[in-house]
Parts: C-alpha cells; structure tokens; sequence
C-alpha cells in the first residue's frame, strides 16, 4: 500500500502559503508578476547610459585631451582620440558592473558634465584659440 501526499503537501498549496512580495520591492505602478519587466527596463536603461552616455564622455575625453595636453595640436589630438576608444570601453563596462542603473547614470553623467564644464569654461572664458 503506498501512501498518498497529502493535499497540503502539493507545489500549489506551497505557493498558496508562500508569503506575498512585500511592496518594497515592487514598484506600485508595475502590476503583479511584472519584475521581468522591471528587469528589462533596468537593462534598457543600462544600455542606453552605455551607448549614449559612453559616447559623450568619450568624445568631451577626447576634446579636452585635445585642448589642455602639452604637445602639438596634431599628437594631442590623435592621443584624445586614441584614449576615447578605451574610455567608451571603461564606460560600458562600468555602465554594466554598476549594482544598480541609478548608480551606472550617475556614473557617467558625472564625469561628462565635469567634462562639458571645462570645455564650456575654456570656450566662454577666453581660451578659444
């Protein structure tokens, strides 16, 4: 005689009694059973602060490089364009390795708008040649 499992010990009746997804970690504008969403979106946002985001901090890198390092115009330039390949990598690898998607946009913005600052105060401030 083999015993029968009890209805209490089915896979349903285990999610029935499984405690519900505390709204701390739901988004109230996201309906139930939406996370992979909210994981898609999180992605989305990564890869859109990797390609644009990396584009702009690389190109104001490479601008800047151009504009304050001690060589030719010429060697300057080409060192600022030479390290902007390896900033975009830096960039999107950051972008990627960031714990969440806040902190990868801070991480790019910050750095460009620091950027954009001096190359706005270089232009603005007389030392356009």
């Amino acid at each position: 005689m083999t015993a029968q499992p009890s209805p209490s010990s089915s896979p349903a009746a285990a999610r029935a009694r499984a405690a519900p997804v505390a709204s701390s970690t739901r988004h109230s504008w996201l309906p139930r059973g939406s996370e992979g969403l909210r994981y898609r979106l999180g992605i989305a946002s990564r890869a859109l602060a990797a390609i644009a985001g990396g584009y702009a901090l690389s190109g104001l890198a490479a601008t800047v490089m151009a504009l304050y390092l001690p060589t030719s115009r010429v060697e300057a330039t080409l060192t600022g364009m030479l390290a902007s390949f390896v900033i975009y990598t830096g960039a999107v690898m950051w972008v990627f390795a960031a714990r969440t998607a806040l902190r990868a946009w801070a991480g790019i913005l910050a750095p460009t708008a620091l950027l954009g600052a001096v190359l706005l105060l270089h232009y603005y401030a007389g030392g356009a040649s």
